[in-house]
């Protein structure tokens, strides 16, 4: 039976004395997120964006049904249905050109319940902040944030801005991505991101070029997300905005200079990189007029915890667990975030600490250990799409055809897929269910908000009773 439509939130609404004053500190897509869910949640939310205006840097973006999940709670449906790419499928390919194996998005929608979705990232962000400001959100530009102090008793926080004013919070939330100088305030050190040797080449094509190659045209007039897997090396591409934009994106060695996040590249040197691949790949990178080149890192979780101990400043998004984009997850699990964090704020009854301090650690317990995982399988695709030819690239194959016969079955379960000799989470093909698609797309927040916050209360009636100890077992089982 397939899951229902998820039901769209209504706002809360609150007394003064219950409502929060937040501050989110980044305009980005897990700060609107963050923003529009505690929003919901009947608090009040003030934005500091350190860019002169709001702009998302980017081009393509693809949401899996655990984000668009989301989306859809938030009342932004019928906004961004229309901004949106639906693709029927996903396609493993060869870097010669020789298909391996697909899956049916179509398919998988109908079990989760809500759609695979690609946008052009500026529309999605602007459809989050539309919804933000409509909710009553308030936003600042010019507003870089260098420091964080605490009132006295530490029951609110004071973002400290470069040009020496102050913004005061109950509670103030660092959504400044991966260069996050949130994070290092926390840490109360310098912690620059992690090289993960591969940086990305990113383009966006006009469609009318390619309409005019038979060759070509198919990848317009009938939309799917493509990946081809080579030495060193994949590509990417999807169609955009009704197939007017055609995305692509080439992951290749890291080969910029030390410091650099993103700079303009060379085209001819692109080119060069995949002029042996699929004739297919060329004949588009021979349509491409200019170029950028961004430096991919990843960010290890915080531990033991990504909030102060005043329970008046927290992080979230890749601030807190920066990602691979190898399994299309950062942008969701920053929107996941920003969520489980406003569903934990709508729960408390209160402005005190103690109210504050059990939301966060609610929220930390449903975010922690997903996003370590999220964060390790994106690891596991980088080596699975950069294999060179050989024994180890036949067996990747071989995976990748034996877990395809599961294709149009249905939710398979991991004792079926032991039945057949098949390992759960080792299909290559990371977002079926043999691979880790169980966990991934099917994930609910409200759910993981209720479990957890009734085991946090559970915690605590043992602690008052002299049982903490059993609860905490209980929480080392769960995690």
């Amino acid at each position: 039976m397939a899951p229902s439509r998820p039901r769209v939130l209504e706002k809360q609404q609150r007394r003064r004395e219950e409502t929060l004053d937040v501050v989110i500190i980044g305009a980005g897509l897990g700060g609107l997120g963050a923003a529009i869910s505690i929003l919901l949640a009947g608090h009040s939310v003030h934005i500091l964006e350190s860019a002169s205006e709001i702009g998302e840097v980017g081009a393509g973006i693809q949401c899996l049904p655990n984000s668009s999940r989301i989306l859809i709670q938030w009342g932004l449906e019928s906004t961004l249905s229309r901004h949106a790419t639906r693709p029927k499928q996903c396609n493993y390919i060869g870097w010669k050109g020789n298909r391996l194996s697909h899956m049916d998005f179509h398919d998988y929608e109908r079990e989760c319940g809500t759609p695979f979705w690609d946008f052009h990232r500026a529309n999605l962000h602007m459809a989050l902040l539309e919804r933000a400001q409509e909710l009553g959100a308030t936003l600042e530009t010019n507003s870089r944030v260098v420091d964080v102090q605490y009132t006295t008793g530490e029951e609110r926080a004071i973002a400290v801005l470069a040009d020496g004013k102050v913004k005061e919070a109950d509670l103030l939330i660092g959504a400044d991505g991966i260069s996050s100088k949130c994070r290092e305030i926390l840490l109360g050190r310098p912690d620059p991101p992690i090289l993960t040797g591969d940086l990305a080449y990113r383009l966006l094509l006009n469609t009318s070029e390619m309409m005019k190659d038979p060759e070509l045209r198919s990848f317009i007039e009938d939309p799917q997300v493509n990946y081809w897997m080579g030495p060193d090396a994949h590509a990417v591409n999807y169609v955009l905005r009704g197939g007017q934009l055609f995305n692509m994106v080439l992951l290749v060695p890291d080969d910029m200079p030390p410091g650099a996040m993103t700079m303009t590249a060379s085209v001819e040197e692109m080119r060069a990189l995949f002029k042996d691949w699929d004739p297919r790949i060329p004949k588009l990178l021979s349509l491409c007029e200019s170029v950028q080149k961004w430096r991919l890192c990843i960010r290890p979780n915080l531990h033991p915890t990504w909030s102060h101990d005043s329970a008046a400043f927290t992080i979230l998004g890749d601030a807190a667990h920066a990602t691979l984009p190898y399994l299309a997850s950062g942008a969701g699990m920053s929107l996941e975030d920003g969520h489980v964090l406003g569903l934990c704020l709508g729960r408390i009854q209160g402005k005190s600490k103690a109210e504050k301090k059990r939301a966060l650690q609610v929220y930390e317990r449903c975010r922690s250990s997903r996003t370590e995982r999220v964060v390790a399988r994106g690891n596991v695709q980088q080596h699975l799409y950069h294999i060179h030819d050989g024994a180890e690239q036949e067996e990747r194959d071989a995976l990748l055809r034996k877990f395809a016969e599961f294709n149009g079955k249905g939710k398979v379960s991991a004792a079926e897929l032991k039945e057949h000799g098949l390992e759960d989470e080792m299909d290559p093909f990371p977002w079926r269910w043999g691979g880790v698609g169980r966990w991934l797309l099917t994930y609910d927040c409200e759910e993981d908000v209720e479990g957890r916050w009734s085991e946090v209360e559970s915690e605590r009636q043992a602690s008052s009773t002299g049982g903490g100890s059993v609860g905490n077992e209980a929480v080392r089982a769960v995690l």
